[in-house]
């Protein structure tokens, strides 16, 4: 991978590692569809107007509008009102782990779906170890973390784990050429005039406290407008399978950022558990190697005497 998607890989490892958090924080005192229209409307409002001024926004929303109605409601819709809800019964640590899930679902998908378009999405035995290094990565971070939660909860996440690995799909074999404003901005702005009757229905009777207002201004800004900015590019850079690597990784920072801000403990299972999540993410999203084949020559004439050869992706 280049060093601008792992410049992507890593900021993306950071501002989604941070939501559980803040989902958990907003949760606990607004309604999810409040949760979700907020985060919706205020990276909206910061994107569209950028979207706008490319042009061609109204174009592209008329040639592309099925496979963006399928991202907005694979990636968005679904997936962040089924995590909040769960977020009510489930920790986050324990919706970190179950949403780790997402690159082994995502491989599966790719390979079930039809061939895979990009000899960097191949499934071969180093990325298949990288995959299994870091899904054992994540369990040994969150494992002494998990709390109980009932079944709805847990399918919930797992709806949400199947949004997540089908909507980069869409996106990297349907709205490759869509530029990345102006797939994001429509798509967030439908899924807050979706959610505005369920928020307008469940408004806090009050005004939210300080850290819930805080929660709710971070979902919005860092972990949509910025985060689906850097994901999409992301996904153009890497691949959409390589991309959702970064659900390895996320739960990490939020130990790491505990360890940090909250002092806390800096356990060796939990130094173990990094050193597997940064081999499986190196392992995962490494390039297959390229393999130069020279073709035969064939000397028909003495100015005919040049070899061609052929450069082929392993």
């Amino acid at each position: 991978m280049s060093a601008r998607g792992w410049f992507l890989f890593s900021l993306m490892g950071v501002v989604w590692g941070i939501p559980y958090l803040m989902i958990k924080v907003a949760v606990d005192a607004v309604s999810p569809p409040m949760v979700v229209f907020t985060r919706c409307a205020l990276g909206a409002a910061l994107l569209l107007p950028f979207a706008v001024r490319q042009g061609g926004l109204t174009r592209t929303v008329r040639t592309h509008w099925r496979p963006m109605l399928a991202f907005a409601v694979l990636e968005i819709m679904v997936p962040w009102l089924t995590l909040t809800d769960a977020e009510r019964h489930l920790s986050s640590s324990t919706a970190g782990l179950l949403i780790a899930g997402t690159p082994i679902v995502g491989v599966a998908l790719a390979r079930f779906f039809g061939p895979v378009a990009n000899a960097a999405e191949r499934l071969n035995p180093r990325r298949v170890t990288g995959l299994t290094l870091g899904l054992a990565g994540v369990t040994v971070l969150t494992l002494p973390h998990l709390t109980g939660g009932d079944a709805r909860s847990l399918g919930e996440v797992l709806l949400t784990v199947l949004g997540y690995a089908t909507a980069p799909l869409i996106a990297a074999r349907r709205l490759k050429d869509v530029p990345t404003l102006q797939l994001i901005a429509p798509c967030l702005t439908l899924a807050a005039l979706a959610y505005a009757p369920a928020a307008a229905a469940t408004w806090p009777g009050a005004v939210p406290s300080a850290h819930v207002l805080a929660a709710l201004a971070g979902l919005g800004v860092i972990c949509t407008a910025v985060a689906f900015v850097a994901f999409l590019e992301l996904i153009k850079e890497a691949g959409p399978t390589r991309a959702t690597v970064i659900t390895y990784v996320n739960p990490a920072i939020a130990v790491a950022a505990g360890a940090v801000f909250l002092d806390e403990p800096l356990t060796p299972g939990v130094l173990a558990a990094f050193a597997l999540i940064l081999a499986g993410s190196v392992l995962a999203t490494a390039a297959g190697a390229r393999r130069r084949r020279t073709a035969p020559v064939e000397r028909s004439a003495p100015q005919d005497n040049q070899a061609n050869a052929h450069v082929e992706s392993a």
